[in-house]
């Protein structure tokens, strides 16, 4: 246990002032209980996604076929999601680009002595077909967006984080639980509602606050939704540079470049319906995956990216705060069609994410069905307990009120 006692010198009780929070964490560390992770009334279902040569299948959709309850797996193919007992008997269904779906009982998954599923990938003949230009599938996929998409008003919910880096390493990290009422990536955002929020120590030494909601810049960077300032998909120059395949339908990998050589995007569009299940801008991934009633839906979201030096206050040239970057990931875990039940109050969407005053619900966080940690997610949460020796779940606990 660490004291600090009144015999300490004004030396000391000056630094403790400067650094209050981190010594009170260090301090507390071991005084306050451990939180503990039980979900009651529910069933965990886990496990790892692989293809036939025994490696991890990234990004598959996991999801429950009779009802929308979903995840998707991590780059590890590892997935977690919580399901109710009278869901046992429903269908698991698990699906990914190049990979044939597979459809199994929940029951009989979770009597399986390996917490594992392998899928078989897919066969094609692509060759077969007679391909339109490259431009001619995103102009069509354009076009079909309200087709293939879930574009009648409808309710996300999603987990949300973003991390904040100087000199590479993580210094404050922001997760909100938010709630949003949509008509999908052709119409602009919707009603943003961030229901739940918590985040961790901040040891920045730019305290930099956005002045909107992150999850604004996940809606305009994605060159399908409708903005002012989307690029122009006509005037990149296409071509094809691979093909693979989503539940029977043929997908060609399409690469995009604009006038400066940087600016590329790549989209991966059904041959038959234009439907769009995965788009790369930069650093930045989109991946769709189906609902039941068979439209596509955002089921999982991460970025990265910087400030140039003009971009910083000058103040905090030649310092960690001179190299500063967002990390950012979001899992979808709800969509709901049902007219009655998506109603959204709007709360959270014009406000920096870090700045937001909400209560913290432990019981909420503890009952959340968290998805296995992502690398995306392990490198954040190794910096940030480095920091000072501190979990990051004691982080949440002694930061949050």
């Amino acid at each position: 246990m660490v004291y600090i006692t009144h015999a300490q010198n004004d030396n000391i009780f000056n630094t403790i002032l400067k650094n209050l929070f981190p010594l009170l964490i260090i301090t507390l560390f071991f005084l306050t209980p451990t939180i503990g992770q039980s979900q009651e009334g529910k069933v965990e279902i886990d496990g790892i996604i692989l293809d036939e040569t025994n490696f991890p299948v990234p990004y598959a959709a996991v999801g429950i076929v009779e009802k929308y309850l979903g995840t998707s797996s991590t780059e590890d193919g590892e997935f977690s999601m919580l399901v109710t007992k009278g869901e046992l008997q429903d269908s698991l269904s698990i699906s990914c680009l190049g990979y044939d779906t597979i459809k199994i009982k929940v029951e009989d998954y979770l009597n399986q002595e390996e917490k594992k599923i392998v899928l078989v990938e897919s066969v094609f003949e692509m060759d077969e077909i007679k391909l339109l230009n490259p431009l001619e599938y995103v102009l069509n996929a354009q076009k079909s967006l309200k087709e293939n998409t879930i574009s009648t008003p409808h309710k996300i919910e999603m987990l949300y984080r973003r991390a904040a880096t100087e000199g590479g390493r993580s210094k404050f990290l922001v997760e909100n639980y938010i709630k949003i009422r949509d008509r999908g990536p052709a119409y602009p955002l919707g009603v943003v509602e961030v229901a739940e929020a918590r985040k961790s120590a901040d040891y920045r030494i730019w305290k930099r606050v956005q002045w909107t909601h992150s999850i604004n810049h996940m809606a305009n960077g994605n060159p399908l939704r409708p903005s002012e300032k989307q690029p122009n998909l006509k005037k990149f120059t296409w071509k094809k540079i691979g093909d693979s395949s989503y539940e029977g339908e043929d997908v060609l990998i399409l690469e995009g470049t604009g006038k400066k050589q940087w600016n590329k995007i790549k989209l991966y569009i059904g041959i038959d319906t234009y439907s769009v299940y995965r788009i790369e801008k930069q650093k930045a991934l989109y991946i769709y995956q189906k609902h039941q009633n068979g439209k596509l839906y955002l089921s999982y979201y991460a970025n990265e990216w910087g400030f140039q030096r003009d971009m910083i206050p000058e103040q905090y040239w030649n310092t960690e705060a001179e190299k500063m970057s967002y990390r950012l990931e979001a899992f979808v875990y709800n969509i709901e069609i049902d007219k009655k039940k998506i109603r959204i109050k709007s709360f959270g969407d014009d406000t920096d994410m870090g700045s937001l005053d909400l209560p913290y619900h432990p019981q909420f966080w503890r009952n959340l069905s968290m998805p296995p940690d992502t690398k995306f997610y392990k490198k954040i949460k190794s910096e940030l307990e480095s920091n000072y020796g501190v979990s990051l779940e004691k982080q949440f606990e002694l930061v949050n009120k």
